[in-house]
């Protein structure tokens, strides 16, 4: 079996935040040729060395299907990764339309997907398969809370800890509900944070990866550690099928001090921390590669080292004048 696959050109969504930025350099590494887009001219990923960057429409603007199958037909693009939620349901649908035109994306159905965005209906999909996941009530049910339980409001569909709020009371709860955008009301879990990073293969087979979260800053990872545990890897399984993951993903979730394991997100993208999975010997990326190519995932590879350690810090990449970037960006374009 082949360690990975020729080279490829592959887009990347989302290059203003850690998961699209870190998906750009692991790919750079693995000798893949990087189209890197988003919506904001200064984001940094499309800063960086050796990518194709582009200033694409936002993912609800109706220009965007449009705008993004004619950058992969301009620019021979074989495969999209998406490194941002926001782009998940318009690329579902456009599936149809890059397949036709043999740009491959590994998601899972548009059902799966819809049931990770969107946090009210996965804790109904995680109720209903018995997995332990907070406690969730919509604006219409704020009634239900019982008093003085600690909460969380955060948008039924939001990412990156964007419009997250933390209160005592359903008095609070029922203020900021009229401030966040579709919001929903969680209980307030307590104990030690984690992320798995998470390869399923075309088979259903899934290959899982634990780390604590020992730092978190904005949602995201400062600290981590990779560590084992039983319990934890089989609710991280049974978490994948039931809402029948595929590709590369993330879990999410709380060990609690009683030794109780609480799952509280999937996101159907690689997590921002998901640079110490690599660290530790997994070949995550390289294998999701295979995998979005129609190779086989090799899960030998896709072992690790427990007790590996990562620091992550808030990184300039550039500095210069604003009125330069247009032209930044399109020389940096034609250059490819």
């Amino acid at each position: 079996m082949p360690d990975q696959t020729p080279p490829r050109r592959i887009l990347v969504t989302g290059v203003g935040a850690n998961p699209g930025i870190g998906l750009c350099r692991s790919l750079l590494r693995l000798g893949h040729q990087v189209v890197a887009v988003d919506a904001h001219p200064l984001a940094p990923g499309l800063q960086l060395d050796d990518v194709v960057p582009h200033v694409i429409p936002c993912a609800d603007d109706p220009d965007y299907p449009d705008t993004l199958a004619k950058l992969c037909r301009d620019l021979t693009v074989g495969a999209i990764v998406v490194g941002i939620e926001n782009d998940l349901p318009p690329l579902l649908d456009l599936r149809p339309r890059l397949n036709a035109e043999g740009v491959r994306l590994w998601l899972p159905d548009d059902e799966s997907v819809h049931d990770c965005i969107d946090k009210a209906r996965f804790h109904r999909v995680l109720t209903q398969h018995g997995i332990p996941t907070p406690q969730t009530w919509t604006p219409g049910s704020l009634d239900l809370i019982p008093a003085d339980r600690p909460l969380v409001v955060k948008p039924r569909g939001g990412h990156g800890a964007q419009n997250v709020h933390m209160v005592t009371s359903s008095r609070h709860a029922r203020l900021l509900c009229e401030l966040v955008p579709a919001p929903i009301v969680q209980e307030r879990v307590y104990g030690t944070e984690f992320t798995a990073d998470c390869l399923v293969d075309r088979d259903g087979r899934a290959s899982v990866i634990l780390r604590r979260r020992d730092l978190v800053k904005a949602g995201l990872s400062a600290v981590s550690t990779t560590f084992e545990d039983a319990t934890v890897r089989n609710l991280v399984l049974k978490t994948l099928h039931a809402v029948r993951a595929a590709g590369l993903c993330c879990v999410q979730g709380f060990v609690r001090q009683d030794g109780s394991v609480t799952i509280t997100e999937l996101n159907v993208r690689v997590a921002g921390g998901y640079a110490l999975t690599e660290a530790a010997g997994a070949d995550l990326v390289g294998q999701m590669v295979n995998g979005l190519f129609g190779l086989p995932v090799d899960h030998d590879r896709l072992t690790y080292r427990v007790g590996r350690f990562l620091t992550n810090y808030v990184e300039t990449l550039r500095v210069g004048d604003a009125a330069e970037l247009a032209f930044l960006t399109a020389s940096k374009g034609a250059a490819s």
